[in-house]
């Protein structure tokens, strides 16, 4: 019985084929929900995981114009309802709370550590975050502070604490602050191996806040460039004369010790001095040492005393003087109308070599009446008087005097006062990232001599046309400022910058030359 059924089932007749057809259709849309539902749950659970930079990348892709948040805490700007929604750009740092992506509100907490780690890469700066790394020779305290008062003498470390910016040896005034560049970089790399958050009282805050360009290494091989601390400015300024008793002044003997110390260094050898950084930047300072040691890169104000195969733009690094008047503020500097004055000299008139200009402008400007031009020094409150005529003058005249700079310059930068630059042979700081020509005049010191060539120039710029440099120049002021600690876009952040970029050369041509180390020979 049990055979003759299955011999029956067997010969039963298949479907017909519109059923098999709808039977294929029924497993495919099985197939294609059950497909669907596992890739929804998939997604849901990245959703949940994903970082808040990925919803705004997805923003992006759809061209969402703006992203409203609402509900975030502690973020609103002042004047704003905290209740009320704020509609940001998709590249806004909101970081939590309700964001609605052109649909229903999501609500995502910030995942643990997630703000703490964040908070740690946005402080840190070490050797494989900033830009140039500097090794910093630990040479005796009389080639740096000692100059200052700080002699090291009991003192668990070689350098001085500048953890507290107050307590940090001060630099002398008057014109030796024009100098001091020396000082300010010292300062500033010193503060780099601190670790953030150190200081006393609210300093701490700053050096925190410190820009990653440059930092400290303490170990050789992973220097970018040997910094060579010697405060040759100010040696030059205080150890020039002969003392009693004395054969050699003390800024020879200490740029005597300086040459034989480096030349007994392994790094000094290996490269022949190419990497690394010195900073005679007075005109007269190192001028026993500057040939011996001219492989290195000098920071320098300008060239006017160096012969090119000693110091040129190829390989060194050109910084501005310390400007010496008060700087203003952006909302305190006078404008257009407010100062009466054409144009401002006032300073050393008889001059040397490309300096003779000077006496033929005072010649044909001193009785203009909306000419200020005198002979002028830091004696009988020089300063005080220079910042008044600078700020009430619309064009301050820069001429070539016994070097192609001074720090005229950029005491009229400081004062918003448009320099009128009258000096063929100058070099500027920074000129590959500042283009001059937006905030200065310059002027060929053959036409500024003609008659009435200068004065039709400027009579000849508009109020409009002024007022555009003026308005740049307010923008590029704290580029030339020195501070400790320093700011972001600062002279000392400038200069370090300038410095890595002048490094990518050197590097290339130091690599090319080891090729054949192994081989014994040079390429």
């Amino acid at each position: 019985m049990v055979v003759v059924v299955v011999v029956e089932r067997k010969m039963q007749p298949l479907p017909p084929p519109e059923h098999r057809r709808a039977l294929r259709f029924v497993v495919f849309m099985a197939v294609s929900l059950l497909a669907l539902s596992c890739w929804a749950l998939v997604n849901s659970r990245i959703n949940v995981a994903m970082p808040y930079s990925a919803f705004v990348m997805r923003d992006v892709v759809d061209k969402t114009p703006a992203l409203t948040v609402t509900g975030v805490e502690d973020r609103h700007p002042a004047g704003l309802d905290p209740a009320s929604s704020t509609s940001v750009p998709a590249t806004s740092d909101a970081t939590s709370g309700s964001v609605k992506l052109s649909g229903p509100v999501i609500r995502r907490e910030p995942l643990a550590g997630e703000r703490e780690r964040r908070e740690r890469s946005e402080t840190r700066c070490d050797a494989d975050s900033a830009a140039l790394r500097v090794y910093v020779y630990d040479l005796p305290a009389e080639f740096h502070f000692g100059m200052l008062g700080w002699d090291g003498k009991g003192k668990p470390a070689a350098w001085p604490d500048v953890r507290d910016a107050r307590a940090a040896p001060h630099y002398p005034g008057g014109l030796n602050l024009q100098h001091s560049v020396a000082y300010w970089l010292t300062l500033d790399i010193l503060s780099s191996a601190l670790p953030p958050g150190t200081g006393t009282g609210s300093d701490d805050v700053v050096i925190r806040d410190r820009p990653c360009v440059a930092v400290r290494v303490t170990n050789a091989s992973l220097a970018d460039v040997f910094f060579v601390p010697f405060f040759a400015s100010l040696s030059y300024n205080r150890h020039s004369k002969l003392r009693r008793g004395e054969k050699v002044n003390r800024n020879r003997f200490l740029q005597a010790e300086l040459v034989r110390y480096l030349m007994r260094k392994e790094e000094w050898r290996r490269w022949g001095g190419k990497n690394h950084l010195i900073v005679p930047h007075h005109p007269n300072s190192m001028m026993e040492a500057r040939k011996k040691l001219s492989a290195a890169m000098f920071v320098l104000s300008d060239f006017g005393r160096y012969s090119p195969h000693v110091a040129n733009l190829k390989k060194d690094v050109i910084a501005p003087y310390m400007h010496v008047v008060r700087s203003f503020g952006d909302g305190d500097s006078p404008a257009f109308d407010q100062r009466p004055i054409l144009a401002y000299f006032q300073g050393a008139i008889h001059r040397k070599a490309g300096g003779k200009v000077r006496q033929k402008l005072y010649q044909l400007l001193k009785d203009e009446r909306d000419v200020h031009f005198t002979y002028g020094s830091v004696r009988q409150n020089g300063i005080r008087r220079a910042t008044a005529g600078m700020s009430t003058s619309k064009f301050c005249l820069n001429i070539a005097g016994d070097t192609p700079s001074s720090n005229r310059l950029f005491d009229a930068i400081v004062s918003h006062c448009v320099p009128v630059i009258i000096s063929d042979d100058i070099e500027l700081p920074f000129e590959d990232v500042l283009d001059y020509s937006e905030f200065c005049v310059f002027v060929r010191s053959a036409d500024a001599a003609k008659r009435g060539f200068l004065l039709r120039l400027l009579r000849g710029i508009s109020r409009d046309e002024w007022t555009k440099m003026w308005m740049r120049l307010k923008k590029v002021t704290r580029h030339f400022e020195y501070q400790y600690p320093s700011r972001s876009g600062d002279a000392v952040q400038m200069i370090w910058s300038a410095v890595a970029r002048k490094m990518h050369s050197v590097q290339l041509q130091l690599h090319k030359r080891g090729r054949f180390q192994r081989t014994g020979s040079e390429s």
